[in-house]
Order: C-alpha cells, then sequence, then structure tokens
C-alpha cells in the first residue's frame, strides 16, 4: 500500500493539476475568440479538476515525481492534456454550451499541456542546479562522444551534488565537432587534443582530467592521447561503465589498465567452429588453476562441453577455478583433479577412465629463473610431463591434444625454452605420424607473453608502485611480446579448430604461432604504468635497472631463422616450420632425461637435451648451482619476472 506521504504528495499534485487546468481553460477560450462573453463558472469547474483528473488517470499524471521529470513523463502530460480536452469539449456539447470555435479543442490541449508541463520543467531544473556548497570539486574532458559520454552525462545533469564538471567533449569521429551534448560543447577529435589543450591551457581553463568514456577506446590512440595528457600534466582516467552510473556524487574514476594501451582491434573468430569442436564432447585442461589453463576453462566450460576436467597439482588453484566456473557456469558438469602431470600412472588412470576427446595441455614450468635453479624439475615437467600426458591422451582415444608452448622456445637462452622445444618437438612427431596413420593429432600453439598473468611483470610492477617503487627492470633495452590472456586463449581455441579440421595447415610438422603484434620495450611499459598511477617516471618513482639474469634474453623471437612466418588466411593465426626430429628419436631422449633426472645428474639429462635441441646454448659458466634452502632466498618483487 502507498504511505502516508505517498498519498499526501498525490493529493499536492492533483490539487496542483487542478488549479493549472482551471486557469487553462478561460486562457484557451480568450486565445480561441478575444471577443467572447462572461465565462459560466463550469469552465473553471470541469476544466479544472473533472476533466483533467480523468483524463489523467490512465496516463498516472497525479503519480509523477516532479523533480525527476523526464521524456515519459512529457508524454504523459500530453495525453492527459488531449484527453481532457477533448472530455471538456464533449461535457460543453452535452450541457448545452456551444464551442468558441472549432480550433477551440486543440487550443486548449496545447495551452493545457504547456502549463502543467512548464513548472515541472521548472522544478527539476531548480533541484538539479549545482549548489554553491556542493559545486563540483573537478573539472574534466570527456573522451568519446556516444553513448557512453550521454549515460555519464544524464547521471551529473540530474544531480545536485555532482563531483564533476564537464567542460566539453573530444569526439571520435570527425562528424560530431560542433554540436553540443547536454549542452556541453564537442570542441573537435581526439587527434586535435593537442591544438584543443594548448588553446585551453592558454585561456587558463585546462580541465584537470581527461576522462575516457568509450570502452573501445584502447591501443595506440588511448597511448598517444595519454602521452598529450602527459605534456600538459593531465590526468587521464577511464569512467564507470553505464549500468554501474548509480549516483553522480558516487561517481568512482578509475585508472586506465596497462591493457587498455596493449589492446588490438579484436579479431574475427569462428565461434561456431569452436562450438562445433567443444559442444557435447568431454574436454581435460591441464595446469587449470594457471593463468592460461584457467582463462582455458572459462571459454571452453561456455561452449558446452560435456563434461569438464580441471587438473592441477595446486589444491588452491584448482579450487578457485572450479568455485569461479560453479558460479559462471553452473550448468556445465565439470570436476576438478588434484594431480601431477609427471605421475604417468595418475595420468593414464585419470584419463582412462574419463575419456576425453580433447586435452589442452597448460601446464608448465615457466619462470626462467626459477627453472634455470631447478633444471631437473624444469625438463621433468615441461618435456616429460607433456610426453605423459599426450601418450595418455593418445591411448584413451583423445582426437587431439593442444599444447601450450612459447616464445623462448625458439633459439633458446634458458633451459625453461629449450625444455619447452623439447616439449615441441615430441608435439611434433606424434602429428607427423597422425597424419601419415591416423590418430590423435598433436596441435602446437606459441606465443609470447601474456599480461597479468601470475608472476609476470604487470603485477610485479603493480606491487611495486602500491609501496612507493622502486620499479625493477632487467635491462634498458629489454623487449617481449604482450597480449592479454582472453585474446590469446581465443586464437588458442581457434588454431585448434583450424588445426584439426585443416590437415593441410602445417602437415610437416608447422607448428601455430599467434600474431603478437609488435615488441614492447619492458622500460616503456614501466614509464607507463607510473604514468597511468598519475605520477611522474624518475621524479615520483624511480626506476632501477638489475641487469639480465641467467637464461634471459634481450629480445624473444617467435620463429627461428630458417622459419619464414605463413600466414593461413585466418586472422591473428601464422604457421612456422620448426626443424622436427623423429617420435622413436625424441622419446628415447625422455625416457634418457627422465632416469638422469631420477639419479639427480643434471649434467647429463642436460647433455641429452642439447642433442636434440642443438640450437640451446648454455649460459657462460657451466650449470647453474644447486638450489639453496632456508630463509636467504630473494625478494620475489626484486625480479622483473615476465612469464611465458
Amino acid at each position: 500500500m502507498p504511505s502516508q506521504r505517498s498519498v499526501s504528495r498525490i493529493a499536492i499534485n492533483v490539487a496542483a493539476d487542478g488549479a493549472l487546468a482551471a486557469i487553462a481553460a478561460p486562457i484557451a477560450r480568450w486565445i480561441a475568440d478575444p471577443q467572447g462573453g462572461l465565462l459560466h463558472p463550469l469552465w473553471f469547474v470541469a476544466g479544472g479538476g473533472i476533466t483533467l483528473l480523468l483524463g489523467g488517470l490512465p496516463f498516472r499524471l497525479s503519480q509523477q515525481y516532479w523533480r525527476f521529470a523526464g521524456i515519459s513523463d512529457l508524454t504523459g502530460v500530453i495525453g492527459s492534456s488531449i484527453a481532457s480536452a477533448i472530455l471538456f469539449a464533449a461535457l460543453l456539447l452535452a450541457t448545452g454550451f456551444p464551442l468558441p470555435t472549432i480550433t477551440f479543442p486543440i487550443i486548449h490541449a496545447g495551452t493545457l499541456a504547456v502549463l502543467l508541463g512548464a513548472p515541472r520543467l521548472a522544478y527539476r531544473l531548480y533541484h538539479g542546479r549545482p549548489r554553491i556548497a556542493d559545486a563540483p570539486t573537478e573539472t574534466i574532458l570527456l573522451i568519446g562522444a556516444g553513448d557512453a559520454a550521454d549515460a555519464f552525462l544524464r547521471t551529473l545533469s540530474g544531480r545536485s551534488r555532482a563531483r564533476f564538471r564537464v567542460a566539453g567533449l573530444l569526439a571520435l569521429a570527425d562528424r560530431q565537432t560542433g554540436r553540443r551534448m547536454h549542452g556541453r560543447p564537442i570542441l573537435g577529435t581526439v587527434a586535435e587534443a593537442p591544438a584543443i589543450l594548448a588553446r585551453l591551457r592558454s585561456r587558463k581553463r585546462l580541465p584537470q582530467a581527461l576522462v575516457v568514456t568509450d570502452a573501445g577506446f584502447v591501443g595506440p590512440p588511448l597511448a598517444s592521447l595519454i602521452a598529450v595528457a602527459e605534456a600538459e600534466s593531465i590526468p587521464v582516467r577511464r569512467a564507470p561503465s553505464p549500468t554501474a552510473l548509480t549516483s553522480a556524487d558516487r561517481i568512482e574514476l578509475r585508472p586506465v589498465a596497462i591493457e587498455d594501451l596493449l589492446n588490438r582491434p579484436e579479431v574475427e573468430l569462428d565461434r561456431e567452429g569452436m562450438d562445433r569442436l567443444i559442444a557435447g564432447r568431454t574436454v581435460a585442461v591441464t595446469g587449470a588453476g594457471g593463468s592460461i589453463g584457467a582463462e582455458l576453462a572459462r571459454q571452453i566450460a561456455a561452449l558446452r562441453p560435456a563434461s569438464l576436467i580441471l587438473i592441477d597439482n595446486s589444491e588452491y588453484a584448482l579450487w578457485q577455478i572450479d568455485l569461479e566456473l560453479g558460479e559462471r557456469c553452473p550448468e556445465t558438469p565439470r570436476r576438478a583433479v588434484v594431480a601431477d602431470i609427471r605421475d604417468a600412472g595418475r595420468i593414464a588412470s585419470l584419463f582412462e577412465e574419463a575419456r576425453p576427446a580433447l586435452v589442452f595441455h597448460a601446464a608448465a614450468l615457466k619462470h626462467v629463473p626459477i627453472v634455470e635453479a631447478n633444471p631437473l624439475e624444469g625438463l621433468l615437467t615441461n618435456a616429460c610431463g607433456t610426453r605423459i600426458v599426450a601418450d595418455a591422451a593418445r591411448a584413451a582415444g583423445a582426437i587431439a591434444t593442444v599444447l601450450i608452448s612459447t616464445d623462448k622456445a625458439v633459439n633458446p637462452s634458458s633451459l625453461m625454452g629449450a625444455s619447452k622445444r623439447l616439449a615441441e618437438l615430441y608435439g611434433q612427431a606424434l602429428d607427423i605420424a597422425a597424419r601419415r596413420a591416423g590418430g590423435m593429432r598433436c596441435i602446437t600453439v606459441r606465443f609470447g607473453n601474456v599480461l597479468g598473468s601470475t608472476g609476470s611483470v604487470v603485477p610485479l610492477f603493480t606491487r611495486q608502485l602500491a609501496r612507493g617503487g622502486p620499479l625493477t627492470v632487467t635491462h634498458p633495452e629489454m623487449q617481449r611480446y604482450f597480449m592479454t590472456v582472453t585474446e590469446a586463449v581465443s586464437l588458442v581455441l581457434q588454431a585448434a579448430v583450424v588445426g584439426i579440421a585443416d590437415p593441410a595447415i602445417g602437415e610437416h610438422g608447422g607448428i601455430f604461432v599467434l600474431d603478437m603484434g609488435r615488441p614492447v620495450r619492458i622500460l616503456d611499459l614501466a614509464r607507463q604504468m607510473i604514468l597511468l598511477a598519475g605520477l611522474k617516471p624518475e621524479r615520483d618513482v624511480q626506476i632501477v635497472f638489475t641487469g639480465l639474469r641467467p637464461g634471459e634474453k634481450l629480445n624473444e623471437e617467435l620463429f627461428h631463422g630458417e622459419e619464414a612466418p605463413v600466414p593461413i588466411g585466418h586472422p591473428g593465426l601464422l604457421i612456422a616450420a620448426p626443424r622436427t626430429a623423429d617420435e622413436t628419436a625424441v622419446a628415447a631422449a625422455l625416457e634418457a632425461i627422465t632416469g638422469a633426472a631420477r639419479r639427480n645428474d643434471a649434467a647429463a639429462a642436460i647433455a641429452t637435451l642439447r642433442a636434440l635441441v642443438p640450437e640451446y646454448a648454455i649460459p657462460q659458466g657451466a650449470l647453474p648451482p644447486a638450489p639453496q634452502l632456508g630463509p636467504a632466498a630473494p625478494d620475489p618483487d626484486s625480479l622483473n619476472v615476465v612469464e611465458a
């Protein structure tokens, strides 16, 4: 039931609207016939209360909230006015009063609409004006003049305690320049930002922040805008999504994410092909708790598999992704399995029971310094573990295994990269055999670093920024390829679709390579993150160079010198044709490495590795020292770790 206060408001609305309608009829009479005679009381009584009350019922006129009057309320006012004018004209004719003119009902409806609408508009404007005590504290310039900017301005316009005053907008399209949005001028395009900001500076009207409203404004254009803003010492922020704009006095602008700067135009993907590949099949993901594995699990779960098997040797990481999928895709049957890919018996038993049709193998040790210090663990996991997973999947009748590889496998200078190259060789050998004699395909996908992954450089810089710096970079010329984890995994699924559907692609042991774009200098990445935090490099936050670590290269490669990248007609994917090896030879090498590891003979294991991967150059010095146990372990935040 309506509250007493609501009933009182409705009564006030009825009285106010009735009074306005009472004077609308005589005014309309005078407009229609200025020479008319005296007015009968019926004009005031019927024109004021009765006909408007009846005409306004279908439009809920008396229930309108004047302070928040909008387009729908205006429509109700017009509808009520027309209905009231028609009822009043009918009442006049029914009681023997002639109409002043034939156009009187139209004039009456128009007069009534103006008298009812004007006070509503005035009331809203009065309550929506900024008060002196609550004046906006920050002047901003909006980037983008589309629907998101419209939603942002609407949120501000209806509130008296808005924290921001919008001085204008910069459009993404040339055709919008010179127009206005909610009374704010569109000053020009983003490309004209340097000239526009210089003009505002000369007039001492520089905004205190640039606010990006368009979620699609990413990549190089955004990076260029940030550089322009930096020159004027203006921070760049992002507006909340339109669905998060609930209250003008609670709008929280957020920093631009580094992923937005490195983002690229979205690649068109074969979603139907992915659906045909995954839907209705049992799919297993190893390393499901890691960055790549977890994203694989998310995207696969959304494609309606018959069952999803999540495999990881970290109980906590496995619990996290299992819990998340239970919330996001509760209808997808799934099973969380704690297992080590180096345990051949366990993996074989698991696959024999579950019978996965597809296996996505993302489990690996991937941090260069850790694997350098623990060579046998790296070989057992990355190379021998890959063989165990692939052999178990083949024995269980899988259609395909998809191996996640890394750019560090190209001309490797680290044991991590060399171990992944050995894994690539085994996958290539299996795939060549399958193409000749049938059986499980083994598709290898190679790519560079993913942003925001566990132990990678972006979270490291974020932690270092949170405590005031410094940011640690190994070398001023260090470069890496970067891609968002979502894009990388989407392209992995795309590669699986293409590789299985078209056996002619990569028929001689070809490896899919993701088009990573241009490499990024880590120093530039560090500077950008400092700027995005609203700080100045070297002034507010220092950048310290720590020197190259064992096994680290200045520049990673996606292709060997003899591997010319070959486009395959699918955006975002290329094919590399690296050297291959016989399955028997690779299997024998992996057996030898496993035996050496059991004897704790790192020298023998690495010698076998180099026989298969001769391009692997052991760093000067000798073998890495054995790991030191105890409290003297280095601070992980002192390392500039970049994930494969």
